[in-house]
């Protein structure tokens, strides 16, 4: 069945004003153009709405039924239409997904879930890790934002650099390669543990080892920087990972950190989102949050 929704507007403005000229100058409309809705409207209903009462026009008991069900979905059509009012953070309830590299997490958690709680009480965040493969859950809305290296793979995403950050070599403190200079050789020589949520045993270190005749001997793999550092601390293993982002974990547990002393790409700190969140108002409320938190973290801020 074919509705006509201009015709609830027109119904509206007649049970409303009571008066076919009211109601077409109420909708802008001629009063010859308003009674051939009225007609439509009638032949709708099969009722004739507005009746003659001598010089006035009364109400059928359909019309009157229909009354306050009629305005009301006229108003949140008009409502829906409306442009987005002003965003208000205290009253905003929402839960946002967020799927983020495990440091990322671990760096931007503590800071966000506190910026989130003072200007946004009743929202709730969800952090989830990243998958061990490539997911649309941007793209279905599984996933509200995604913080990592990746750049948008598909047109709809939309993503922004929000900083870099440099690889450095975190040991513990009574490993060999902690004394002395840390050189390529030194470096190559020892056993290696790297970060891999996809269980590789390869990353773009070896690349430059191999551009300088050397080669390295990487044991593990683990899924998580947490767990890479954990068996730093507990192993003479080396692992690399991003200065500003695994700081604070770093510092906390009491690793020797060196500069790599190989040339590497910078790490890309990324966020994306999917194009229907562009002018959602609470969603770049949220991404000026993370952006914010992210680039002091990749600055160097605590």
């Amino acid at each position: 069945m074919h509705v006509d929704l201009n015709l609830l507007t027109a119904l509206d403005a007649l049970i409303e004003e009571r008066s076919v000229s009211a109601a077409a100058a109420r909708l802008h409309l001629t009063q010859p153009a308003m009674s051939r809705t009225l007609g439509r409207i009638r032949d709708a209903t099969g009722d004739p709405i507005l009746v003659r009462t001598g010089r006035t026009m009364a109400l059928t008991p359909r019309a009157l039924a229909l009354r306050q069900e009629v305005h009301a979905i006229v108003e949140r059509a008009r409502a829906a239409l409306a442009p987005e009012g002003e965003l208000d953070l205290a009253r905003l309830d929402r839960t946002f997904t967020l799927r983020c590299h495990d440091a990322i997490t671990t760096a931007l958690g503590t800071r966000l879930l506190r910026a989130v709680q003072e200007q946004a009480p009743q929202v709730k965040l969800r952090l989830l890790p990243e998958p061990t493969g490539d997911t649309d859950d941007l793209r279905h809305g599984r996933v509200d934002l995604e913080i990592g290296s990746t750049e948008p793979a598909l047109p709809e995403i939309r993503g922004e650099l929000v900083g870099q950050d440099h690889v450095v070599v975190a040991l513990r403190r009574d490993h060999p390669l902690a004394r002395g200079r840390l050189t390529a050789k030194r470096y190559a020589q020892a056993l290696h543990v790297i970060v891999s949520r996809r269980g590789r045993l390869r990353d773009p270190v070896d690349d430059a080892l191999e551009a300088l005749g050397l080669r390295r001997r990487v044991v593990a793999s683990a899924p998580t920087s947490a767990a890479a550092i954990q068996f730093a601390c507990e192993d003479d293993l080396a692992v690399a990972l991003p200065a500003r982002v695994c700081g604070p974990i770093l510092r906390a547990l009491g690793l020797s950190v060196h500069p790599l002393p190989l040339e590497v790409p910078e790490l890309r700190v990324v966020q994306l989102w999917h194009q229907r969140y562009e002018s959602d108002k609470a969603h770049a409320w949220l991404r000026g949050c993370t952006r914010e938190i992210l680039q002091a973290i990749c600055r160097g801020g605590t």
